[in-house]
């Protein structure tokens, strides 16, 4: 059985490790789209949105509707594609790390 300091050790680097995953997960940007690209939502993979494009055709104000529901759609693209790129990049970063079998990550 490993000792207290070791298992301590191991808990620190897991956490520094978490901890610089975190980081790199605000540098990396998803795009989501709806309408066939008429609107984007840029986002993080920590979900932080980065900018919205809209296309002029959607400006008028008989679109308003379609606009809301085209910028909702947009934004729940980006949101699932963060959260992918963001579950392939902290496996990425814990896979080497001595965590027991089947535990998740709370992020």
């Amino acid at each position: 059985m490993k000792d207290l300091n070791e298992i301590l050790g191991m808990a620190s680097r897991v956490q520094e490790e978490l901890t610089k995953a975190q980081e790199n997960l605000d540098k990396i940007e998803v795009e989501g789209v709806a309408g066939g690209g008429v609107v984007k939502v840029r986002a993080t993979a920590k979900g932080r949105i980065t900018g919205v494009s809209i296309d002029e055709s959607l400006l008028a104000p008989s679109e308003k509707q379609m606009l809301e529901d085209l910028v909702a759609a947009a934004f729940n693209d980006a949101r699932r594609k963060a959260d992918e790129v963001s579950g392939s990049e902290m496996a990425k970063m814990t896979s080497g790390l001595p965590l027991p079998p089947g535990f998740k990550m709370p992020f």
